[in-house]
């Protein structure tokens, strides 16, 4: 049987990059920093007596920090692999948990934790790892990229509950040196394993074989950082991303105090916000499995219009609690399928050149959506006694989010860009 026939046989590597890429993510700042941050945010307010708009504030510092810093991380992705970078990106987001343990009651020591976190996690979170997924599938990216995000996923509902069940063992600072312990004991692991490219292991994307006489180097065609960021494509599908980001997570964020105000029970608006968490996995995958098949940008359009729904249902205060577990769960799936379609768009727009960087400047859209929408839930609750203003807005914004969409154009953008960059101004 010749080397080929083997490979054949073989499961393709690259479901074990996914895998791993999922576990990785499990453990990286996205799923670990924010889903843990309101379990440990009323420790801290007891011991500190830190109110909650300073608490507040130290997130969004974190969140800014990594915003600000993912695009520069994502060049250095690209310049010198998604390994080189995961490592010491683990390694010191750890030791940053693992830090908590001597926390005091200084406020530029509580803000300079949290600042110092957002500058590190970038290149613990999304964008090395879909870099390497994308670098491995082509075919079947969409479906690649969704299963690797699932880690995500199921961290949000781990880790919560998970770091709830530490602290009341072990206490707080404790904890948070467990979980650091775990963040760097798994996901240094995982970046030491990752294999960057099929060309790595002699094997084309989805698991092609090479015919060594006539191997290719597996350079990375695209666009540079700087040419996506001129194009009308890029700032269409940054303020579509921001659009229905603000919408979905202001949503999510206000989700049980909006339902208890409305007479649903704590327990019950405890579940909704379960069951939007847990949409979001379905919408990952699902989206995934059918932007491999069908035009991506109306798969979008599809969990965006399925996300406003959502928001109108809330919207109209539509009775019982049916109706409420409905929006939850439409929120929840369009919330998931964004996630997934700004990883593969990017690729498919803009080539694997400079993926992770421009990669990096669209997650600022999702990230400023992720600030913005629950500033303007909170303030339409305190202005006027109800969120309908905001949710109004919320709904406006998610349906023109949908409509930018289907003003992206075709793909392969950066190989119309080549193609005419390559013709002299005499031949064209």
């Amino acid at each position: 049987m010749d080397n080929q026939s083997q490979q054949s046989r073989k499961i393709f590597y690259g479901w074990w990059i996914i895998l791993v890429s999922a576990l990785g993510m499990f453990m990286g700042y996205g799923a670990i920093f924010n889903f843990t941050f309101g379990v440990f945010s009323t420790q801290l307010s007891r011991e500190f007596n830190f109110s909650r708009s300073v608490i507040s504030l130290a997130y969004a510092l974190s969140l800014i920090a990594y915003a600000a810093t993912t695009p520069l991380i994502g060049r250095l992705v690209d310049w010198y692999g998604a390994r080189k970078i995961i490592v010491p990106s683990v390694l010191f987001f750890g030791l940053g948990l693992m830090s908590f343990y001597f926390l005091t009651a200084s406020l530029w020591h509580f803000y300079g934790t949290y600042l110092m976190l957002g500058l590190i996690g970038g290149g613990s979170a999304l964008v090395p790892y879909s870099n390497v997924i994308s670098c491995w599938f082509d075919k079947r990216r969409g479906l690649a990229l969704g299963l690797a995000m699932v880690g995500v996923g199921l961290s949000t509902f781990i880790m919560p509950s998970l770091a709830y069940a530490m602290i009341t063992a072990i206490g707080w600072r404790w904890a948070y040196v467990l979980i650091g312990i775990m963040v760097t004991s798994v996901a240094i692991p995982v970046g030491l394993f990752l294999k960057e490219t099929p060309q790595m292991m002699g094997l084309y994307s989805d698991g092609e074989t090479i015919n060594q006489a006539n191997d290719r180097d597996g350079e990375k065609q695209g666009m540079s950082g700087g040419e996506a960021l001129r194009t009308r494509t890029f700032w269409l599908l940054f303020s579509a991303v921001f659009l229905v980001a603000t919408s979905v997570i202001g949503c999510l964020i206000h989700l049980v105090p909006m339902l208890t105000d409305r007479g649903v029970s704590a327990r019950t608006a405890a579940f909704a916000t379960s069951l939007l968490g847990g949409a979001v996995i379905p919408g990952r995958v699902g989206s995934g499995f059918l932007v491999d098949r069908y035009s991506a940008e109306y798969v979008a359009v599809y969990f965006f219009s399925g996300a406003a729904l959502g928001v109108l249902l809330l919207w109209s205060g539509a009775p019982g609690i049916a109706a409420a577990l409905l929006a939850a769960c439409l929120v929840g799936l369009g919330m998931g399928a964004e996630g997934e379609l700004i990883a593969y768009l990017v690729s498919r727009y803009f080539g694997l050149r400079a993926y992770s960087e421009i990669y990096g400047y669209a997650l600022i859209s999702f990230t400023a959506g992720g600030v913005i929408g629950p500033l303007l839930m909170g303030i339409s609750f305190d202005r006027t006694g109800s969120y309908n203003f905001a949710l109004g807005i919320l709904l406006v914004a998610t349906i023109v989010g949908a409509g930018l969409m289907t003003r992206l154009g075709p793909f392969g953008l950066w190989e119309t860009t080549s193609k005419t960059a390559e013709v002299s101004p005499m031949e064209y």
